[in-house]
């Protein structure tokens, strides 16, 4: 999301169907923009300069080919396009709401005379379908099982020199997430709900992408950071996660306006207690991993 919003397959709990795709709201995401584009921000910071194109025979200088994976509502998309003014620039999503906002929003020319688009794209088996300069992937591959195994077939798809940076949340034992784990496994909600709220489990430890990206022999910068954002409002850690990890448990609930209001209640009681207000707001420590592999040229 960006957005934390590509969707991936789940194995199904023993007492649950399989969690579906998440329907992604994209105004509800969009509500807590600045925190949620600051890791982005200093990802990008940290990417090289990417690899030179010889000029075509006409005399001009291609821009760079760059893949947003995971490109949600796309305002973080477009800050590539600010960096990189000639790029071609790809959005990939699963999610048609996002989609739809990003192209409404983003797609077009750029200043510098490159392109911004956006197409459905599923993480769970997009390749390089050109050599790129640039993959990039903000707060989407937790929702990607199995993501570490495309990494090869990503930094294969750059060119000399090219880069595959990420970041994804690292918070899953924090309480946001667990105490929506153990809502979901209570008596009252297990049968509807078990496993929904267990999504970022597969995510690896900083030091295992570390090594896993190096053994693809790329030259690898892996760093975490936790952020302590302060939020206002009522109850604003819960509206956070209502842009993130509550979607896979209010798609599940669907329309069923009772079991949404009595859930979210629930939530929210917890919730206040393991984030209490403070005088200036509500302090929502968040954690998060980052890599940038750059293939060696």
């Amino acid at each position: 999301m960006h957005p934390d919003t590509t969707a991936a397959r789940t194995p199904a709990h023993p007492t649950s169907t399989a969690p579906a795709t998440p329907t992604w709201d994209p105004q509800q995401y969009l509500r807590h923009a600045g925190h949620r584009a600051r890791p982005f921000l200093d990802l990008l910071a940290r990417i090289p300069e990417l690899p030179a194109h010889p000029p075509t025979p006409s005399g001009a200088t291609p821009g760079p080919r760059v893949a947003d994976l995971g490109c949600g509502p796309g305002n973080v998309t477009a800050l590539l396009a600010d960096r990189w003014p000639q790029a071609r620039i790809t959005g990939y999503d699963l999610s048609p709401e996002m989609l739809d906002r990003a192209t409404e929003g983003y797609a077009g020319p750029t200043s510098g005379g490159g392109s911004l688009d956006f197409r459905p794209g599923d993480l769970t088996d997009w390749l390089p379908e050109e050599p790129y300069d640039l993959i990039v992937s903000n707060a989407a591959l937790q929702w990607v099982p199995g993501h570490p195994g495309s990494f090869a077939a990503w930094t294969n798809g750059l060119r000399p020199g090219g880069t595959f940076a990420f970041q994804v949340p690292g918070n899953h034992s924090a309480p946001s997430h667990a105490l929506l784990a153990d809502l979901c496994e209570t008596p009252r909600w297990r049968t509807r709900l078990a496993g929904h709220g267990t999504r970022y489990v597969h995510l690896l430890r900083p030091a295992e992408y570390f090594d896993r990206l190096t053994e693809l022999g790329c030259a690898v910068d892996v760093w975490e950071t936790t952020y302590y954002q302060l939020l206002q409002g009522p109850d604003p850690v819960l509206d956070w996660v209502k842009g993130t990890a509550l979607r896979p448990v209010l798609t599940a609930l669907g329309d069923d306006q009772d079991a949404v209001d009595a859930f979210l209640a629930e939530y929210r009681d917890r919730l206040r207690t393991a984030y209490p207000a403070g005088p200036h707001g509500t302090v929502f420590p968040f954690r998060r991993i980052f890599a940038i592999a750059r293939r060696t040229a």
